[in-house]
């Protein structure tokens, strides 16, 4: 029989607090490095993935990284199956094809995908381990809400963009579909669900999707493809979810000035309804084949007074158009002369053509001087751009423009 061994309390102790440290401390994840050979299996595979594009020589990188490592850590502790959701980093230096592929102009850039497909909104919240998990656990949140009464769709939030599907049964492939298109699209529209009994009523011919627009007085309109169908269902609602006339505010301004598309914005005050209905009929009846060259925008007068004053406006003067061009600012003269055919059409002409930058800059062109008029070179020099400002920042990103070799 073997004696028994006894530990000196010293050694006891130490082996005491080891084991302590071992059970006490937290499980720790490995960053996932993407490039060429995994970088689509990954994505594909995650519900949710964040990739941290990133540059080693670049300060911001390196001051998030221990951030986002700690967040990885926290979120695998919630989340810890393999695919649920995955913490990835892109060494841009080193994989430059991949940082070209996804328009990466600045660093750190933090985009967010799921089940491979890339979302237009970046991540653009305070860079801390809380916020970064929150983002993950709101991504990782139901985006339908479950409708138990239709008596319910009469609360609904008019002044949104609803989306209501109507199903027999919630494990269902339809539904999934839905989902999956919900998760993409949330941020632009409320997402709806009625199963069963509930949505009888509703399901004349089967499963459907509805969409009710802003406002009590536009119809609803029915989506009539395939239930299965994710590309046609994701596509019909997103035409309907993201409006050709956008709402810029200061919590999008970075996003909408680095798309580089110059704007063409109404300021108008926010109850005033009226003028930003004619704004938006005008835009898709003379402008629709400019969308993808140029943002269609309004703004709220009280809200960006600062780029009214900028053009000698104030709110007193509302409803203004404008165009900003990331170079100057340019005002249409008259927002009545909206509603003249074509008016608004040649204001964006004019800009494209360079018109706006010369008149400003020499006065009028010697085609557009009265007959038997000498054409003068008046000097002015229209406002700097105002919106520009909004741009992602220098004191936050490493942007790539700013440096020579590139």
């Amino acid at each position: 029989m073997n004696p028994a061994v006894f530990l000196a309390f010293p050694d006891l102790r130490c082996s005491l607090l080891l084991l302590i440290t071992w059970v006490f401390t937290p499980v720790t994840t490995e960053i996932t490095s993407l490039d060429t050979e995994n970088i689509d299996d990954i994505l594909r595979n995650a519900d949710v993935a964040l990739v941290n594009f990133y540059a080693d020589w670049c300060r911001f990188s390196q001051m998030l990284h221990p951030i986002f490592e700690e967040a990885s850590n926290v979120i695998k502790e919630e989340y810890p199956s393999e695919n649920q959701v995955v913490f990835a980093r892109v060494d841009c230096d080193q994989h430059s094809e991949i940082a070209q592929r996804y328009r990466i102009s600045k660093y750190p850039t933090l985009k967010l995908f799921r089940n491979g497909m890339m979302m237009k909104r970046e991540y653009r919240g305070q860079r801390s381990v809380k916020a970064l998990a929150d983002y993950i656990r709101q991504q990782k949140s139901d985006p339908v809400q479950e409708l138990h009464d239709l008596v319910e769709i009469t609360t609904l939030d008019r002044s949104k963009r609803n989306i209501i599907g109507y199903f027999e049964q919630m494990d269902s492939e339809h539904y999934r579909v839905f989902q999956k298109v919900a998760n993409i699209l949330h941020d632009d529209c409320a997402f709806f669900s009625a199963f069963g009994t509930v949505s009888k009523p509703e399901r004349y011919s089967g499963d459907s999707i509805i969409y009710k627009p802003p406002g009590h007085s536009a119809p609803d309109m029915v989506y009539l493809g395939s239930m299965t169908n994710f590309d046609g269902i994701y596509n019909w609602i997103q035409d309907k979810c993201v409006p050709l006339v956008r709402e810029i505010t200061f919590e999008n301004g970075e996003e909408l000035t680095e798309e580089g598309l110059p704007f063409l914005i109404l300021f108008h005050m926010k109850e005033d309804t009226e003028s930003l209905e004619i704004f938006q009929n005008e835009v898709a009846r003379q402008l629709i084949s400019e969308k993808g060259a140029i943002n269609f925008l309004h703004a709220d007068c009280d809200k960006f007074r600062h780029p009214l004053l900028h053009i000698q406006k104030t709110p007193a003067d509302c409803p203004v158009i404008a165009i900003d061009s990331f170079r100057h600012m340019y005002v249409f003269e008259n927002f009545k002369d909206i509603l003249i055919p074509g008016r608004l059409k040649q204001f964006v002409f004019d800009l494209h053509s360079g018109k706006l930058h010369r008149e400003f800059h020499h006065g009028p062109d010697p085609t557009d001087t009265a007959q038997g008029q000498d054409a003068q070179d008046v000097a002015s020099s229209p406002p700097e751009s105002s919106f520009q400002k909004l741009a992602p920042s220098e004191y936050r990103y490493t942007l790539l423009r700013d440096r020579d070799e590139l």
